[in-house]
């Protein structure tokens, strides 16, 4: 048992909840670590593995200012981190075990990076045009997400065979795994049970401008770097210093190349290293300026060309707010500074199953269209609207579901469906029974192209929500809840710290039938001196061999003013 727990264990106890709670989150502590009191906590902290996993975290200052420590300086202004971190005693010097874990490890000194130069015209325009194409990247991708969340792998990437298919959907597939983790960064989406999920802030990003858009992922960027690449007056160091941000961490390097990677799709640096003009204000900690990017992106439209072979032409970007409204409608073919959108019938079936009506359609569409509503679209969207809704699906009493038509042929075809087998339909009268759910039962028959409603309690169509949205837990804080284990140490945190640790010292002892040096308070009021070899404890009584006199002594734990271990 280590005799530096003692002081640590008094200075956790001391500390705030809120204190408590973050020391652990930084420590990397779970939840429930199978602590009982304040000394586990301090006798973890100081394992030499946790120590290990707590140096790669220090930043370059902190490392400096920790070995200066070990030296008998000042840690000077890093003191407070050092502090937070549990690293350092009273006294400002690192606790032995974290001193010993420091052998071996060189100081990465100060090094003075100097700021970023301005880019210039063509490296600007080339890096906005980098910006504009990750934002319409990551939107493409957030809007196939929605419809099908698509599988990662277990270092949160798109699998291989994701990535074909996104290839063939038109998307550079070597800046997709930078981009989810821009996105899961600024909360638009979430790595749920292996799979990627857009939440209510990506639904909201997506219909956007193009210049909040960038703003948002800019901003949540610069707020989830490392403490290492952050400066101190809330932007970030110059990038030209991000390599050696956090120096005892080996798995940083290939961090710090991917944020850099993550900078540049961004337009934050410019392929040469400098930084244009709407970089500097995030990195010197200000709000983000996005009006000399948007100066050099084009402009959007808010109308389209609608044409006779039910396709429409956008003759620029699509604002896209209207961008994700039509592509419920329809999908789109090719994407440029000029996309085209295809209608069919499946296209605006599946914008009916998501809320669409074809009142609804038709004035959206006949308000962006500049060439009016062709005949063969207006007639598209009204013979798909007679459909929607000929089966209804909703609860029965009993539990169930039941599906209803009043279309006979649609039941006849329901009931012989073999891809319908799994649910179990049945004929009761005029319609179809299953003992399974609603939704299920809802999404199978969309699935297989019937035209299916889902029916509420009060007997009104409701919007079905396939997938719902998660909540994504805030970057800046730990989804770890210590609550728990911090109410569980203070219930056992005694009034007297020092006869707790007496008998914890005791215990660990006898466990290891060790040879103790025991100060005994003697009913005169003098003290005795004993060397012994314990052997129980009980009934607050500790028995031990007396190694000077070679006897059996039984001692109460009360008259021992103070014990400790003998080296071998």
């Amino acid at each position: 048992m280590s005799t530096h727990a003692r002081p640590l264990a008094d200075l956790l106890a001391a500390a705030g909840d809120d204190e408590l709670g973050r020391l652990f989150a930084a420590r990397g502590v779970r939840a429930d670590p199978g602590w009982h009191d304040f000394f586990d906590a301090a006798e973890a902290l100081l394992e030499p593995a946790s120590i290990a996993k707590a140096l790669p975290r220090l930043t370059a200052s902190q490392a400096s200012a920790l070995l200066r420590a070990r030296r008998g300086e000042d840690a000077g202004a890093e003191r407070p981190a050092l502090d937070a971190l549990a690293l350092l005693d009273r006294e400002g010097a690192p606790w032995p075990p974290v001193s010993a874990a420091l052998d071996g490890r060189t100081d990465p000194g100060a090094e003075e990076v100097p700021a970023p130069a301005a880019a210039s015209p063509d490296a600007a325009a080339h890096a906005a045009e980098r910006a504009f194409t990750s934002v319409t990247v990551l939107a493409d991708l957030l809007m196939l997400t929605r419809e099908a969340p698509f599988a990662l792998v277990a270092g949160g990437d798109v699998s291989a065979a994701e990535k074909r298919q996104l290839g063939d959907a038109g998307l550079p597939i070597e800046i997709l795994d930078p981009l989810i983790s821009i996105a899961i960064d600024g909360s638009l989406a979430v790595a749920a049970d292996r799979r990627l999920r857009v939440t209510d802030a990506g639904d909201e990003w997506l219909r956007s401008p193009a210049a909040d858009r960038w703003s948002r992922l800019a901003t949540a960027f610069r707020a989830t770097l490392p403490a290492g690449v952050r400066s101190a007056d809330g932007g970030w160091i110059p990038p030209d210093g991000w390599s050696t941000a956090h120096p005892w961490d080996p798995a940083w390097p290939e961090r710090s190349r991917a944020l850099q990677e993550q900078a540049r799709l961004l337009g934050l640096i410019a392929e040469d290293g400098a930084e244009p003009a709407w970089a500097a204000p995030l990195r010197s900690g200000g709000p983000a300026d996005p009006s000399a990017l948007t100066a050099l992106l084009p402009a959007e439209v808010d109308r389209i060309f609608l044409q006779n072979d039910l396709t429409a032409i956008a003759p620029g970007p699509l604002s896209p707010a209207l961008d994700v409204r039509l592509r419920t409608l329809a999908a789109r073919e090719s994407a440029s500074q000029a996309s085209s959108y295809r209608f069919t019938a499946e296209s605006v079936a599946r914008a009916f199953v998501l809320g669409e009506t074809e009142e609804s359609a038709l004035e959206f569409l006949g308000r962006i269209s500049l060439t009016g509503i062709p005949q063969p679209l207006a007639y598209l969207i009204a013979r798909t609207a007679q459909r929607h809704g000929l089966v209804r699906v909703f609860a029965d009493e009993t539990g169930g579901t039941r599906v209803e038509s009043s279309d006979p042929h649609l039941i006849q075809a329901m009931s012989v469906d073999q891809g319908l087998r799994p649910l179990g339909l049945f004929a009761d009268a005029d319609g179809l029974v299953t003992q399974v759910g609603r939704e299920t039962v809802y999404w199978a028959l969309t699935d297989a192209r019937y035209p299916a409603t889902l029916i509420g309690p009060d007997g009104a169509p409701v919007v079905g929500d396939r997938r719902p949205t998660p909540h994504p837990t805030p970057a800046s804080g730990t989804d770890v809840d210590y609550g728990p284990l911090i109410a569980r140490l203070r219930a056992r945190q005694g009034p007297d710290a020092d006869a707790a640790w007496l008998d914890r010292e005791l215990e660990a002892a006898v466990r290891s039938r060790a040879v103790l040096r025991v100060i005994v308070g003697m009913p005169d009021g003098s003290t005795r001196e004993l060397l012994l070899e314990a052997t129980g404890l009980g009934g607050g009584r500790l028995r031990g061999r007396d190694r000077a006199a070679d006897v059996e002594r039984t001692l109460p734990v009360s008259s021992i003013r103070a014990a400790s271990v003998e080296s071998a």
